[in-house]
C-alpha cells in the first residue's frame, strides 16, 4: 500500500451511448496515466456493454452503469433493462455520484459530453466542486459542424457549466489543425481553460489474441468501421469493389465491429466467403496489432482510428459518415488538405468504380510521416504533464476551494 497522502486517484467518465470511440479513448488515457505515475489509480465510469472484453492495466478498473443506446432517430432508450429512459438515467447518475463520493478522486476527467448524457454527470461535477477536486473536460479535435454544435450546447446550457464546473478543457488535437469550438461564441474565461495536447499516440499490444493472427501470407488491406453500428455502407462499398474486379492491389481483411447487426454481418459474411481475396472477423479488442501489420487502411475516420493511422504511419483512405454529425467528414477533409490521408466522400451512388480507383491509388500514397507536423502525437505526454500539474499543485493554490471531506453533501 502507498503511504497516506501519496496515492492519487483519477476518475474518468466515458460517454458511450454508441460505438467504441469514447471508451477506447478513455482506456488509452487511463493506461498512459498509470504507466507514467506509479502513485496513480484510475477508475472508469462506463455504460458500454462490451467494456469487459477489453484488457486493463493494473491500477485501472471500471464501473459499468446500466446501458443506453442512441436510436437512428436521435432518441435514447435503455439497452437491456425494461425501464423508461428517465429511470435508467436516474440510476446511472446516482451510481456515478455515489462511486465518486466513495472513490474520492484527486481529478475528475469527463470525456466529450460536458454534462454527460442528458445531464447525468452534473451531480458528480457539483460534488467535485464542493470537495475542491478539479474537473477537466476532454474534447476530441472536432466535435461537429459549428452551427449544429452551437445549437446543441445552447440547448444544454453548456457554456455556464464550463465556466462554473470545470477547471481546464483538454483538446486532444492541435490548434493548427482543428479548433473544436470554432464558430461558437466562447467566453474568454472558457477559452483560457483550453489546453491543446496533440493527438493520442497508440501502440500495439505485446501479445496478440485474435481468431486471425496472420490473415494473409502477403500485405493486406484492413477495413474497419470502428464499432460498426453505422459502418454498413462502407463495408458494402468495399466488398462491391472486390466483387467487380480481380486486380486490386491487396487482399482485404474486414472487421465488421461488435455493433453491426447480426443480419448484416451474415449477409456480408456470405459475400466474403465467396471471394478468395476477402476475409472477415466481427471484432478484435486488440485491433491495434492488425492495424500495425496492415499495408493500408480503409476506415470511416473516427478519432481513435485516425490516431491509430497516424501512430502506425499507415496509408489510409477515409470514407466518412455525415450523419448524425459531420465530425468524421470535417476531420477527413482537413487531413486530406494536410496530406496525411485521402478521403472518398459518399456521393449517394457508391459506384464500385469510385472505390476501385481509390484503392488502386492507395499503394502510391505517401505515409502520414512524410508530412511532418510538430507535436502531432504528443497527446499522452501532455495529458500526463497536465494531470501531474493538477493533482500535485501546492495546497495554497486551492485554498479558496471548499475542503474535501468537510461538510460534504450527502451521498
Amino acid at each position: 500500500m502507498f503511504p497516506s497522502g501519496i496515492h492519487k486517484r483519477v476518475l474518468i467518465y466515458s460517454h458511450d451511448s454508441m460505438g467504441l470511440g469514447h471508451l477506447r479513448r478513455c482506456r488509452t488515457i487511463a493506461h498512459a496515466l498509470v504507466d507514467a505515475d506509479p502513485r496513480l489509480s484510475v477508475l472508469i465510469l462506463s455504460g458500454s456493454p462490451i467494456i469487459g472484453s477489453f484488457d486493463f492495466r493494473t491500477r485501472v478498473d471500471f464501473v459499468r452503469v446500466p446501458g443506453v443506446i442512441k436510436l437512428r432517430n436521435g432518441a435514447y432508450t435503455s439497452l437491456n433493462l425494461p425501464f423508461a429512459i428517465e429511470e435508467t438515467l436516474e440510476m446511472r447518475a446516482s451510481i456515478m455520484r455515489h462511486t465518486a463520493a466513495i472513490f474520492d478522486p484527486d481529478l475528475f476527467l469527463v470525456d466529450k459530453e460536458p454534462l454527460g448524457l442528458r445531464g447525468e454527470v452534473r451531480p458528480t461535477l457539483e460534488l467535485m466542486r464542493a470537495r475542491g477536486v478539479p474537473s477537466v473536460l476532454g474534447l476530441r479535435d472536432i466535435m461537429d459542424e459549428p452551427g449544429q454544435l452551437s445549437e446543441e450546447w445552447q440547448r444544454k446550457h453548456v457554456m455556464p457549466a464550463l465556466e462554473d464546473l470545470y477547471e481546464q478543457i483538454w483538446v486532444y488535437g492541435l490548434p493548427g489543425i482543428c479548433d473544436p469550438l470554432e464558430g461558437l461564441a466562447v467566453p474568454a474565461a472558457v477559452r483560457d481553460k483550453m489546453r491543446y495536447t496533440g493527438y493520442l499516440k497508440r501502440s500495439a499490444p505485446a501479445h496478440a489474441a485474435t481468431g486471425i493472427a496472420s490473415p494473409f501470407d502477403e500485405p493486406y488491406l484492413l477495413v474497419t468501421p470502428g464499432g460498426g453500428g453505422d459502418g454498413e455502407t462502407m463495408i458494402d462499398w468495399v466488398i462491391s469493389a472486390y466483387e467487380a474486379t480481380d486486380d486490386l492491389p491487396w487482399p482485404a481483411l474486414l472487421v465488421f465491429g461488435p455493433f453491426m447487426s447480426a443480419e448484416r454481418q451474415a449477409a456480408f459474411s456470405a459475400r466474403v466467403a465467396a471471394h478468395p481475396r476477402l476475409q472477415a472477423i466481427t471484432f478484435d479488442a486488440r485491433l491495434e496489432h492488425l492495424m500495425q501489420d496492415a499495408a493500408g487502411i480503409v476506415a470511416m475516420g473516427g478519432y481513435n482510428t485516425f490516431c491509430e493511422i497516424l501512430s502506425f504511419d499507415k496509408k489510409a483512405l477515409i470514407v466518412p459518415r455525415t450523419e448524425p454529425r459531420l465530425e468524421q467528414f470535417l476531420r477527413a477533409e482537413r487531413s486530406q488538405e494536410l496530406g496525411l490521408t485521402r478521403m472518398l466522400a459518399d456521393d449517394g451512388r457508391r459506384a464500385p468504380a469510385a472505390m476501385i480507383e481509390a484503392l488502386r491509388r492507395l499503394p502510391d500514397q505517401p505515409a502520414p510521416s512524410s508530412r511532418y507536423v510538430e507535436g502531432l502525437l504528443g497527446g499522452l505526454d501532455e495529458v500526463n504533464r497536465l494531470t501531474t500539474g493538477l493533482i500535485d499543485r501546492p495546497t495554497e493554490l486551492c485554498s479558496k476551494l471548499p475542503q474535501r471531506r468537510q461538510s460534504l453533501p450527502s451521498a
